[in-house]
């Protein structure tokens, strides 16, 4: 006698399982609106950057202690972003002196290109 063989569930197809995937992934999805969206509402909102840079640049400039109480940073993040993102990144020119207690920082006024080609151009 001879039994008869049962059949098999059917196996899922590729694309049974990427629609299943593809749907938990869109629940998990963070949802979209005006909040997301860097354009707007960056220009109404000034980030801890500007309040530095807009310190560094006034006629008084600005002191460690300064910046950390206007960001919140801690002193060591203050001196990084000033290397990091002032020197480095947007190459501004960074200068520091000690009148008194503290070392104040300032952004100078950089030169501009033909003044530089003149500077340049007359060691030669």
């Amino acid at each position: 006698m001879i039994k008869a063989k049962k059949a098999l569930p059917k196996r899922a197809t590729n694309s049974t399982r990427q629609t299943a995937s593809h749907s938990a992934l869109q629940r998990r999805a963070k949802p979209t609106g005006s909040a997301s969206s860097p354009a707007k509402g960056a220009a109404s909102r000034e980030t801890k950057r500007d309040k530095v840079l807009a310190m560094l640049r006034s006629n008084r400039g600005a002191t460690i202690e300064a910046m950390v109480k206007a960001t919140g940073w801690q002193q060591h993040s203050v001196r990084g972003f000033l290397t990091d993102v002032v020197r480095k990144r947007l190459k501004l020119n960074l200068t520091s002196e000690k009148p008194g207690k503290d070392r104040i920082y300032r952004i100078k006024a950089a030169r501009s290109s033909a003044a530089k080609a003149e500077v340049t151009g007359s060691m030669s």
